[in-house]
């Protein structure tokens, strides 16, 4: 493909502002990525991504595109220590009160910290030719020509230094849940984008601790539910220097307590033991450190009849996730695949295509994210019967699950992006479901299990 001429210009280097640089970088003569923050140190947790010190995994389908846009990159993030893990295998599945049995099908993912993940994509990125990043840069505002139908530029800030006003044939604000793209948008005359909000307050405290291979079965991760009755949950993941990273917690501030004894006592109230179990001899690396996300938003930037061309805005300043879904990263990447496609008919109603194109790939996180949200009844929000009725096909679905690998591989598909939520209502899925209910074994009801990873579920 041959590149056009003019600069593009993202703000933010976090995962989503390094993806759309490496799309930029096929279509224009040069891209310029401006971050705030000091990235002298290229593994260093850093103020821009305050999540980033959290667990963290790369889902399937994130896998999949960051090997495509970065050839080779896996191995770079095996060589520094990430665990290759198979979705279906290697992790437990618990929700509903049941573990899902061990199953085929369900993707590669990759478990690496998330600073030194992001510092191995921003040292590929920066060995392209036509890229230059620029740390301790803010950006001021984007400028718009005299009819401000179309921005020509961004005005930036080195630290210690003027505003410089640069020309660019396209600004993408990756900026994040905080982008100031909505504040922009209003000073050029244009409305902001309608939003979408679930409020979830979602509270949670992480802790690292010093490895064994043995625990946890031998297993990579467990994933638990934030589910009924108690809507606790969390996530304990292997990471590179035979690490766990366990973040638990719940909603509306219901998180583990900041010291080491309150957050083992909080494990040990999860509904099932194996998370406590495996942390109750385990050596803490650290003291716990906490985190909160009020909601799930999505700024819908394709309901807008008016829209700036040379703009646009990107990742979780489109739409930010609960976390504790781990989708953020797959779903900046799986934009910036849609925005290539995007690019490669051209530049003509950029914006306008491209948020179409984004809003069929947020769809799918959003329902998953929001859906789940809204089983909890403390959560506000619209439950339309479509929403009623995908939430309970699920839970038939996992608890079939516990018993059914196939039922059990869809599901983990699912849930990394890798399948689309079809295949859950496909007739073998129906069929497997209704005979697992006409086979004598009722749903469980929430806090019950039929089986343990250390029994049925390790076959």
């Amino acid at each position: 493909m041959s590149r056009q001429e003019g600069v593009a210009f993202v703000v933010g280097a976090s995962i989503g502002g390094l993806c759309v640089a490496r799309v930029l970088a096929d279509y224009f003569q040069e891209v310029i990525v401006v971050e705030k923050d000091d990235l002298d140190d290229p593994f260093a947790p850093r103020k821009g991504v305050p999540q980033g010190r959290h667990t963290h995994a790369l889902l399937a389908r994130g896998a999949e595109l960051l090997e495509q846009f970065f050839p080779g990159l896996t191995q770079d993030a095996l060589a520094a220590g990430a665990n290759s893990v198979d979705l279906g295998k290697d992790v437990l599945w618990f929700n509903h009160g049941v573990f899902l049995k061990r199953a085929p099908g369900g993707g590669v993912g990759i478990s690496l910290s998330r600073p030194r993940f992001e510092g191995l994509v921003r040292r590929r990125l920066a060995a392209l030719g036509n890229v230059r990043i620029l740390d301790r840069t803010e950006a001021v505002e984007p400028i718009a020509d005299e009819s401000r139908a179309r921005v020509v530029g961004l005005r930036t800030r080195t630290r210690g230094e003027p505003p410089v006003d640069r020309p660019a044939a396209l600004v993408v604000d990756a900026g994040g849940r905080g982008a100031r793209t909505p504040a922009w948008l209003e000073a050029m005359g244009y409305d902001r984008a309608p939003e979408d909000s679930v409020r979830v307050d979602i509270g949670y405290t992480t802790c690292m601790f010093r490895r064994r291979p043995d625990e946890l079965g031998g297993r990579r991760a467990i994933v638990m539910g934030l589910c009924a009755p108690d809507w606790r949950g969390g996530a304990m993941v292997a990471q590179e220097d035979s690490t766990w990273i366990v973040t638990l917690g719940g909603y509306f501030g219901d998180k583990a307590p900041l010291d080491a004894a309150g957050f083992l006592d909080y494990a040990r109230g999860l509904q099932k033991p194996d998370v406590y179990d495996a942390l109750k001899e385990a050596e803490p690396l650290c003291e716990p450190f906490p985190f909160n996300i009020p909601s799930n938003l999505r700024r819908r930037y394709e309901k807008l009849q008016r829209f700036p061309e040379g703009y646009l805005p990107f990742g979780d300043a489109l739409c930010s996730f609960n976390p504790i879904y781990g989708q953020g990263m797959t779903v900046a990447a799986s934009e910036a695949d849609a925005l290539a496609k995007c690019l490669a008919q051209g530049r003509d109603r950029l914006a306008a295509r491209f948020f179409k194109s984004a809003a069929k790939v947020i769809d799918v996180p959003w329902d998953i994210a929001v859906g789940s949200d809204l089983q909890n009844p403390a959560v506000e929000g619209p439950r339309p019967l479509r929403t009623r009725f995908i939430n309970w096909w699920v839970r038939q679905v996992f608890l079939a699950g516990a018993d059914d690998a196939n039922l059990a591989g869809a599901f983990v598909g699912v849930a990394n992006l890798s399948v689309p939520p079809t295949r859950l209502l496909s007739p073998d899925a129906v069929l497997r479901v209704a005979r697992h209910a006409l086979g004598g074994r009722p749903a469980a009801a929430p806090g019950s299990s039929r089986a343990t990873p250390q029994t049925k579920q390790a076959a």
